[in-house]
């Protein structure tokens, strides 16, 4: 990545988070090889704090949306206030293990497309690390300890930015991921996240429902299971240029958000606004078709692909690559050849993307 305003601007507006020391956001981005190779610092330690700090801030995410303080009785002791969750240490274990695992990290880096920001050594750009599911997983938390040290430990707004950049729904039994799909949506769309506003259901609210402005879209209420419609969060989601606002309820900021996404997303459905495939890269290139293949695979457009080499040589004994790029649900295969096998892996991965785009 160029230190340019115009990087740190558009990496700042999808995560959410505008750093008072952008310098630390850089940091972010440097890969241990660049800086032995350069000399200088690099993302290794705010990964290690990053780390620990995604841990905290998803388990308390996962305590908001689960559980809550409520009234019991424990043996003799009458009217405690305790914490009760719906879901035991071992079910809770497992949900966290989802949302923080490398894939799930990953994922999410190359879906808001930072992979092209990251500084590394020649070798690793050689390799193409840059989308490798690790060097992925360290660079998001990277980014997440950086704002740590920024927000001088401020959880609120380290857990505003999780909500971001995380996929909060990867828990979820409904397969239908509505925040992720908005996400992609509008960074699609426009190149920015959605302007989300969090916040709680006020009374006069409570005692207005059904009643609510034109211009607002809402998820039918209901009565939640709880002790005070004060702990009801509320979430209203604006898209630009769409002329309505989406509001969401539920007992967790994560469920407000993912019920106001639904209704976000089902009304850009129902009035013809999604994306075709061709929405979904930015710039078909050569350079990059590998990996836009990859998202194209991860959105469920089609299989993973998979590439098949053959070696031969030339009358002067230079190898000479061919590569197949095959797609299970594509009839056709596309073959190019090339005296790199890298080379010939991109130029048969362009050649079924540019085909994918037109067909599909």
């Amino acid at each position: 990545m160029k230190r340019t305003n115009d990087h740190i601007e558009n990496i700042q507006r999808k995560i959410g988070y505008d750093f008072k020391n952008t310098d630390l956001l850089f940091q972010a981005f440097i890969r241990k090889s660049y800086s032995e190779e350069n000399g200088g610092e690099n993302n290794e330690v705010l990964e290690f704090i990053g780390d620990k700090v995604l841990d905290l801030i998803v388990i308390k995410l996962l305590a908001e949306k689960y559980g809550k303080i409520h009234p019991a009785q424990i043996g003799s002791y009458d009217d405690l206030e305790v914490f009760v969750s719906e879901l035991d240490e071992g079910e809770l274990t497992e949900k966290k293990r989802k949302l923080v695992e490398k894939k799930n990290l990953a994922e999410r880096m190359l879906d808001l497309g930072f992979s092209k920001y990251l500084i590394m050594s020649k070798g690793d750009l050689k390799n193409e690390l840059q989308y490798s599911k690790s060097v992925m997983e360290d660079l998001f938390e990277a980014i997440i300890g950086a704002i740590a040290l920024d927000s001088n430990w401020n959880l609120k707004e380290i857990q505003n930015v999780v909500e971001c950049m995380l996929d909060l729904e990867n828990d979820s039994e409904d397969n239908e991921n509505y925040v992720n799909k908005l996400q992609e949506w509008s960074l699609k769309r426009y190149g920015i996240l959605p302007d989300i506003q969090l916040g709680k259901l006020d009374r006069y609210e409570t005692l207005n429902m059904p009643l609510h402005p034109s211009n607002e879209i809402r998820t039918p209420w209901r009565h939640y299971d709880i002790l005070n419609t004060a702990d009801v969060k509320k979430c209203v989601i604006i898209l630009n240029e769409i002329n309505y606002k989406f509001v969401g309820y539920g007992c967790s900021n994560s469920e407000a958000r993912s019920s106001a996404s639904k209704i976000a997303y089902e009304y850009l459905k129902e009035n013809d606004l999604l994306l075709s495939i061709k929405d979904e890269i930015d710039e078909p290139n050569a350079e990059d078709a590998i990996s836009q293949l990859e998202i194209l695979a991860r959105r469920g457009y089609f299989s993973i692909p998979t590439y098949d080499f053959k070696q031969t040589y030339d009358k002067d004994g230079n190898p000479i690559w061919n590569c197949v790029c095959n797609i299970n649900e594509i009839e056709k295969s596309f073959s190019k050849k090339s005296s790199s096998k890298k080379d010939a892996k991109k130029k048969s991965a362009y050649e079924m993307l540019k085909y994918v785009l037109e067909e599909l």
